[in-house]
C-alpha cells in the first residue's frame, strides 16, 4: 500500500515538473490555433453568399495571398468551400453549403 502511494505521489510529480517545462509551448500552441480559427471564420464570413477569388479574399481580409491559398486548400479538402466557375487565370470559390451538397449528389 505504501509502494503504491510513493508511486502515485512520484507519478504526480512527474507531471507537475512535465507541465512546468511545457507551459510556453502549450502557449504558443493555444494562441497558434486561435488565431487559424479567427482567420478561417474571416475567410467564410467573407464568402457568404459570394464566390471569390483568392486574390480578392486575401485583398478583402488583409492576409497574404500564399497563407490565404493553404487556408482555402485546407478548406476544400475537408469540403467546406467549393470551387466555383474560373474567372480569368483563378478559379472563384464558395461556401460549401448543405443546399449545395444535395444538389451535386443528386446530379
Amino acid at each position: 500500500m505504501e509502494k503504491s502511494n510513493k508511486n502515485k505521489a512520484a507519478n504526480k510529480a512527474a507531471m507537475k515538473e512535465l507541465r512546468v517545462q511545457r507551459k510556453n509551448m502549450i502557449a504558443a500552441a493555444s494562441l497558434t490555433m486561435k488565431t487559424q480559427k479567427k482567420e478561417i471564420k474571416a475567410i467564410k464570413e467573407f464568402l457568404k453568399g459570394q464566390a471569390a477569388t483568392i486574390p480578392e479574399i486575401a485583398a478583402a481580409i488583409d492576409m497574404p495571398k500564399d497563407k490565404t491559398l493553404w487556408y482555402m486548400a485546407t478548406l476544400k479538402k475537408y469540403g467546406q468551400i467549393i470551387e466555383a466557375q474560373k474567372e480569368g487565370a483563378f478559379f472563384k470559390y464558395s461556401l460549401n453549403e448543405p443546399e449545395k451538397i444535395k444538389e451535386k449528389a443528386e446530379a
